[in-house]
């Protein structure tokens, strides 16, 4: 039996909600996580006690939000072990991290000729920034080739990496197969050619321990409305040697050293790469979501939501007519499905007449749909506030969406 992570529902003010006369089950996380009243408190007390702009002032309000936004920085730099907050960047999220990595690194260091290697399992903001990148410089795209299971070898990724290869980038996690990819492994073999490794961990940070210094990773993409946080706020790590070599792609303010009328300087990371006002509240609420977070425990929040998806993989799987998608195990919170003869769209508008939400469509994974030979798929995807019950729900649901259907 796999209950939620002690009694935290209560923590979760939209979990209270009735959809169709029924309890909200949230099976969606994998798109945006809900919030705990702590982070909505905090967003709220900044609005309400400390709004102002940050380091650009020396009253006391503004003083008091570049604390703020600066403490959470310190707070997500440990929460990823990284070597110094000056490895921590601000963005709107993984795919403007991701974008900034090709732009600021790869335009700068990449020329024609050079490899990209990467999988047909990555999310659109996995693959569009490299193609664009490599249209630009010349580069080539290599995908490495998956199992039968959706899973990548070791072996397939050294077969394809050489001397030519310039990055190497993988989801930590499939945002459809649930897939558990072997970064560091991955990364020693970019290292040996001198590439640099590349993660989206848009689905690994939330959901396990993350140590960007002993997987030996160069960059790292996350977003914090995955994982507890508010939408619109996400963080770029790179190793700080990197992010010193690599160029600035917002212009603005607070971003320069010096500026006259023909050129200018930078300022020091990490405020090199956050030009303009950032999202003050989203750093301050993301910060607040890592506090949380660390307050369960990210090792007992990965078990948790392996125990999860690998008995919703089991218990889907058992349904006649069902197809899962991706490795039985091990697995983690997501887990892909199709009914035979029904379509997603039609599976999801089903499901939500009984007050669950999960996600219908290709995922922003096309490519991975065409390898699966399909046009979308239905998505469950599960997180800490997620129980058992939850999935029996959605069995049930799904054995009622087939009767009506048959009718």
């Amino acid at each position: 039996m796999i209950t939620a992570l002690v009694d935290i529902t209560e923590d979760f003010p939209i979990l209270k909600r009735q959809i169709n006369g029924h309890r909200l089950t949230y099976l969606d996380s994998a798109a945006t996580s809900q919030k705990p009243q702590v982070v909505i408190d905090s967003i709220r007390r900044y609005y309400e006690i400390s709004n102002a702009n940050v380091l650009r002032s020396v009253h006391t309000l503004a003083e008091e939000a570049t604390v703020a936004m600066e403490e959470a920085r310190e707070k997500i730099a440990q929460f990823i072990n990284a070597s110094s907050p000056r490895e921590v960047i601000f963005t709107r999220g993984t795919t403007e991290s991701l974008n900034t990595i090709a732009r600021a690194w790869g335009d700068k260091f990449l020329e024609a000729g050079d490899e990209i290697v990467l999988s047909p399992m990555e999310h659109h903001s996995n693959i569009i920034p490299w193609q664009q990148l490599a249209k630009r410089v010349g580069a080539l795209l290599r995908y490495i080739d998956l199992n039968r299971d959706g899973t990548i070898s070791v072996d397939a990724v050294r077969h394809l990496i050489n001397d030519r290869t310039r990055i190497v980038t993988l989801s930590q996690v499939s945002n459809v197969l649930g897939t558990i990819n072997p970064i560091s492994q991955v990364a020693k073999l970019a290292h040996e050619v001198g590439a640099i490794m590349v993660v989206d961990g848009a689905q690994s940070v939330p959901h396990q321990p993350t140590d960007v210094q002993n997987s030996d990773i160069d960059f790292l993409a996350f977003s914090g409305h995955k994982m507890l946080g508010p939408t619109g706020i996400g963080v770029l790590w790179g190793k700080e040697a990197l992010l010193e070599a690599a160029d600035p792609v917002v212009f603005g303010g607070e971003m320069i050293a010096y500026v006259d009328r023909e050129d200018a300087t930078w300022a020091e990371l990490p405020a090199k790469f956050e030009g303009g006002t950032p999202h003050i509240a989203g750093a301050i609420g993301l910060g607040a979501a890592v506090d949380y977070l660390n307050s369960l425990g990210m090792s007992r929040i990965e078990e948790h939501s392996r125990g999860l998806a690998e008995e919703a993989y089991r218990k889907l799987a058992n349904i006649s007519g069902v197809t899962v998608y991706g490795p039985a195990y091990p697995r983690t919170s997501v887990v892909a499905f199709n009914i035979s003869g029904i379509h997603p769209h039609d599976v999801s508008q089903v499901l939500d007449a009984h007050g669950i939400a999960i996600r219908a469509g290709h995922h922003c994974a096309q490519p991975l749909m065409h390898w699966l030979d399909v046009g979308s798929t239905a998505r469950a995807s599960f997180y800490l506030y997620n129980s058992d019950r939850d999935i029996d729900v959605l069995v049930d649901a799904i054995e009622a969406t087939k009767r009506y259907f048959k009718r």
